[in-house]
């Protein structure tokens, strides 16, 4: 008889235990949404479209001398490359480099030839890359764009000079002595 109502007893408790924690935590789990819900090929594509329109903006900014929307395209914690190996700066050190450029108008052109988006599976971020028509020549640009609370910044940014594969023997020479006295900074830090 004390064995039976030890078994009532304990199975009066797994039931509240039941009722109480394992119930509610599968009802939960079941009706929640997984965190990293993957974006349809219609949404993508419409990211797509705003970066694409962000970018030209951000190229037009530029081209117009508007230092503030320029700017203000970055992401706070932005960084920008440029072509020159002692080119890394900031957002707010790329800031302070570039307005006297913007201030007298002496600001850069870049048109778009060709541009790659690709918008990673939750739509948080993108990457891309394009082909620019600059005062230097042909130019890759490339970075990656966050979407930071509802609004799409440019969060890293690097922009390269194309040189053909069949020039470079000559850019190598050109660049020797200057890449030799970076290379030895660099090696001594």
């Amino acid at each position: 008889m004390q064995k039976l109502k030890e078994n009532q007893n304990i199975s009066c408790i797994m039931k509240k235990i039941i009722y109480l924690f394992i119930i509610p935590f599968v009802t939960l789990v079941a009706c929640t949404e997984p965190a990293t819900k993957k974006l349809t090929t219609e949404q993508k594509d419409a990211i797509i479209v705003k970066l694409d329109t962000l970018l030209n903006k951000w190229h037009r900014s530029a081209a117009n001398a508007l230092h503030q929307d320029y700017i203000q395209a970055m992401s706070k914690d932005g960084v920008y490359i440029g072509t020159d190996a002692s080119e890394n700066w900031t957002r707010d050190e790329f800031e302070e480099f570039s307005k006297p450029y913007f201030d007298k108008k002496k600001t850069w052109n870049f048109k778009t030839l060709q541009r790659n988006i690709y918008v990673g599976e939750t739509g948080k971020y993108a990457w891309f890359d394009e082909l620019l028509d600059t005062r230097l020549g042909v130019c890759r640009g490339s970075g990656v764009i966050y979407d930071e609370n509802g609004k799409w910044e440019i969060k890293h940014y690097v922009l390269s000079i194309a040189v053909p594969n069949e020039n470079l023997d000559t850019i190598i020479q050109i660049n020797k002595e200057k890449d030799s006295l970076i290379i030895q900074q660099y090696r001594n830090e």
